[in-house]
């Protein structure tokens, strides 16, 4: 691929809607599942044996009952089963002891890589053996890291906003309506702020992955590539959070209902589909913004 952008990239052009990014991404992921299945086991594997999973090991079937016992009517089992689907959500990702994070940080990087790698060639249509998923896309690792670690700091203010309005509700410091409202818009500033930077930054991370880019030309390149059209790029990265929980919930939420035993290794396993999900939708992103 050219590192430099088209003319034209700077003109407010077509880009494919959150259904398009989807469907196109579960077709890349479907026509090439002996690949993507592949490096997903390798990841699975890898998180069990360094990183001890990602949830804390929570029994589902005994967690379920616990919630249904104190709720009453009817409706008590759909409203365990979705309390239960919730708690695993937040507890995804939560190592056992602070090296395991360490580890997992470590092992989901490198399977970034990988997936990024493998998707340039899919998409460039050019041959490859497995083997050199993992051989030949680790050389970025370092730029790799130094444009994660620029994300992490415009990720601040989101933050910095979070941990107030978490203190304004807990001590009660918003007492009107106004006050409340007040510290709401902060919050939302704040955040409205680190999407702006973040969402040019997160496409860095796939410019980078070219061969002899550095991490500033490829933030220099992500912020020419969203001029313009930085707020339609939020949306697009907002929606794939949401279209995720959806997904999840449309398949959790059945088997926590009728089969909770199973519910651990399913989340397990959607888990780490979804590493694969989130880098087949941005990159598709990345490219549609090059070629629109």
């Amino acid at each position: 691929m050219p590192k430099n952008l088209p003319k034209n990239t700077k003109n407010k052009a077509h880009v494919m809607s959150v259904w398009q990014l989807t469907k196109s991404s579960a077709r890349i992921i479907w026509d090439n599942r002996v690949v993507f299945v592949g490096i997903a086991l390798i990841y699975s594997i890898l998180i069990l044996v360094l990183a001890k999973g990602f949830a804390g090991g929570q029994n589902v079937g005994d967690l379920k009952k616990a919630v249904s016992d104190s709720l009453s009517g009817n409706g008590k089992e759909i409203g365990a089963s979705v309390a239960v689907f919730v708690s695993m959500i937040g507890s995804a990702g939560s190592g056992t002891t602070d090296s395991s994070g360490a580890y997992q940080l470590l092992v989901t990087v490198n399977t970034s890589l990988a997936i990024i790698w493998a998707l340039r060639q899919i998409l460039a249509n050019k041959p490859f053996i497995f083997k050199d998923v993992y051989y030949k896309s680790m050389y970025p690792l370092i730029p790799f890291f130094i444009i994660l670690a620029v994300v992490s700091l415009q990720l601040i203010p989101i933050l910095l906003g979070s941990v107030l309005y978490s203190l304004v509700s807990s001590y009660g410091i918003a007492v009107s309506a106004i006050e409340s409202i007040l510290w709401t818009l902060i919050f939302i500033s704040l955040a409205a702020l680190s999407l702006y930077f973040v969402c040019s930054s997160l496409l860095a991370v796939y410019i980078v992955t070219l061969p002899d880019m550095t991490p500033k030309k490829a933030l220099a390149t992500a912020k020419e590539l969203v001029k313009g059209r930085r707020w339609l790029v939020v949306r697009k990265i907002i929606s794939l959070p949401i279209v995720l929980f959806i997904i999840s919930a449309v398949v959790m939420l059945p088997i926590i209902l009728i089969a909770a035993p199973l519910a651990q290794l399913v989340f397990y396993l959607l888990t780490v589909l979804s590493l694969v999900a989130v880098h087949t939708y941005m990159y598709l992103l990345y490219r549609n913004l090059i070629d629109a």
